[in-house]
């Protein structure tokens, strides 16, 4: 018996590696914790029975089992026992393993990845971006109807290269059809020099304050004052880059509630380790403002000289 034996006995809707939000090995379910959207983003590793919520985190497995199915924690630890969901084989656990061990290959790009076209710059003016200013301060790129690596489909998409130092470590891809159910496409993680996760998107790092944000677009739009940890789940290689570096952290995710909830839990961890650190919530996201809006905004926040606030 297994976790999916459960799933399917207790009438639980979930995907498996199927369903393109699934990686191999893992059953994936709506996120009983996730606060607003809940999303396909908890995961649970059939074989080792272990949760984790791409939003929110690690989740003990009887917590998970005690909420999914409104039930005491002390039924939930039975269930689990009767399921066999934490009692992983010696193969399992090889499995279990073997599927976070990264192997690495060299770094590059998807095929056919250029300069951005027409399509590419046509998406960047909707959303109130300079297609040029953007493609030459951040090195943008785009692909065309055809763009693979590793077998994944990177076709229509922006490519953002991501710097850690002069080197390129990694990458992210937005979509611009507005078709693809999957927005965001990052690097292959065998494929990065440094995982995306344990590093920043931004630039001048000499500053002692920033600004901290979700994505890359939100660090386009609010200057080189951002900096971004790729969504709201930071991790503790991140807090530790950005304590190092910055005196002073103002957080500012999406107004949705686990956003907020994200933001709340990183200004603690920050102000743990001496930061002077505080949330600002706005509606919204902050890559969707004006550019006058955003100018504002970081003023506002900021309270610093004009100077110090100009577009790199």
């Amino acid at each position: 018996m297994s976790i999916l034996d459960l799933y399917q006995d207790f009438g639980i809707q979930f995907q498996t590696e199927d369903h393109k939000h699934c990686r191999p090995g893992w059953a994936n379910l709506e996120c009983p914790f996730c606060e607003g959207n809940p999303g396909l983003h908890l995961g649970c590793h059939i074989n080792s029975g272990h949760f984790y919520c791409w939003r929110c985190g690690y989740k003990p497995t009887s917590k998970v089992i005690t909420k999914l199915l409104n039930v005491e924690e002390g039924r939930a630890k039975d269930l689990i026992r009767q399921y066999k969901i934490t009692r992983p084989s010696s193969s399992s656990i090889s499995s279990a393993t073997q599927d976070h061990k990264i192997q690495f290959h060299p770094h590059k790009l998807p095929s056919h990845t250029g300069p951005l076209e027409r399509q590419h710059q046509l998406y960047l003016e909707r959303r109130g971006f300079d297609p040029d200013y953007l493609e030459k301060e951040w090195g943008l790129l785009g692909t065309g109807p055809i763009s693979y690596l590793d077998d994944i489909d990177y076709r229509h998409r922006i490519m953002v290269p991501i710097f850690w130092g002069e080197e390129q470590v990694s990458f992210q891809t937005r979509d611009i059809t507005g078709k693809s159910e999957v927005k965001y496409i990052a690097c292959p993680k065998n494929r990065e020099k440094i995982h995306h996760k344990h590093i920043l998107y931004g630039k001048n790092w000499d500053r002692e304050v920033g600004i901290c944000v979700e994505g890359v677009t939100d660090v386009w739009r609010l200057g080189p004052m951002a900096f971004a940890v790729f969504g709201i789940e930071y991790t503790y290689r991140q807090i530790r880059i950005i304590a190092k570096q910055f005196k002073r952290v103002i957080v500012l995710f999406d107004d949705d509630p686990q956003a907020i909830k994200q933001g709340t839990q990183l200004v603690s961890e920050l102000s743990f380790r001496g930061v002077n650190a505080h949330q600002e919530i706005i509606k919204g996201d902050p890559g969707d403002l004006s550019q006058e809006e955003a100018d504002y905004l970081v003023k506002q926040i900021i309270g610093g000289k004009e100077n110090d606030l100009e577009r790199v």
